[in-house]
């Protein structure tokens, strides 16, 4: 038996790239994945999957989400925190409305659904968040200046949610991924003057030489959400090709 069995796991922005690979990764191993996306017709028909169209930025929208998969499945014992948009730019190039946008999605958003889902997770046996950061949130990346700002509160917010209900049983981490290989990414490359050199680029920066998948982000976010993690919160996982830690010479 998978330590998931008998778990029921939300994953917002569960319909495409790396909240699709977690929502994935987790039914795999036993889960049932209530999925809140914009777009929930982009999930595939799966008894163990419930897709219900939510949006972070609205209470409202999350907690009828929410309520929905609790009574599909009978609770809630996961949270993912996984949506997110992206900002390209210093700090002159975006208005303050992009900012509030941005951090309304990023971050809001992330304490939003949070507290919509913790009388649920309150009755779980094996209650785990797992947020998504960025490795944004600890590199100095030029052009992401909002961007970067809004992973370094998720990240932040990860360690004082953490604190706040480690005494409840409350397991809270996140993982910071590095350039993942995703739709969305591939939008983001679309808008460059060179499409393959930037991807070539990002690809370059990591040391590994390629840039992340969305399977190989899944698949830290399936094991800081499972019970086999019970000694672990507050921590953050780098899936990042080694961006983060590693110092090689200048070829």
């Amino acid at each position: 038996m998978s330590v998931f069995d008998g778990l029921v796991a939300v994953v917002t922005g569960g319909a495409s790239g790396i909240g699709r690979a977690c929502a994935a990764a987790l039914r795999a191993r036993g889960a049932r994945v209530g999925i809140l996306d914009l777009d929930p017709a982009r999930t595939p028909a799966d008894p163990r999957l419930h897709a219900v169209r939510a949006d972070v930025a609205d209470r409202a929208s999350v907690t009828a989400a929410m309520a929905s998969v609790a009574e599909a499945f009978g609770g809630v014992d996961i949270l993912v925190n996984n949506s997110g948009i992206s900002a390209v730019g210093t700090v002159e190039d975006n208005d303050d409305a992009e900012w509030a946008r941005v951090l309304d999605v990023n971050v809001t958003g992330v304490a939003r659904t949070t507290a919509v889902a913790l009388p649920y997770l309150r009755r779980s046996r094996a209650a785990a968040i797992v947020n998504i950061s960025s490795i944004a949130a600890g590199a100095g990346l030029p052009q992401r200046a909002l961007y970067s700002a809004s992973k370094g509160a998720v990240h932040a917010l990860t360690l004082a949610m953490a604190a706040d209900l480690v005494g409840e049983g409350i397991r809270v981490n996140c993982v910071a991924p590095g350039t993942v290989d995703t739709p969305w990414v591939a939008r983001l490359l679309a808008g460059a003057a060179d499409p393959p050199a930037e991807k070539r680029r990002l690809a370059a920066r990591q040391p590994m030489g390629r840039l992340v998948t969305a399977a190989e982000v899944a698949e830290a976010v399936a094991y800081l959400a499972s019970p086999a993690a019970g000694a672990v919160t507050g921590t953050s996982v780098a899936v990042d090709g080694g961006m983060s830690g590693l110092r090689l010479p200048v070829r």
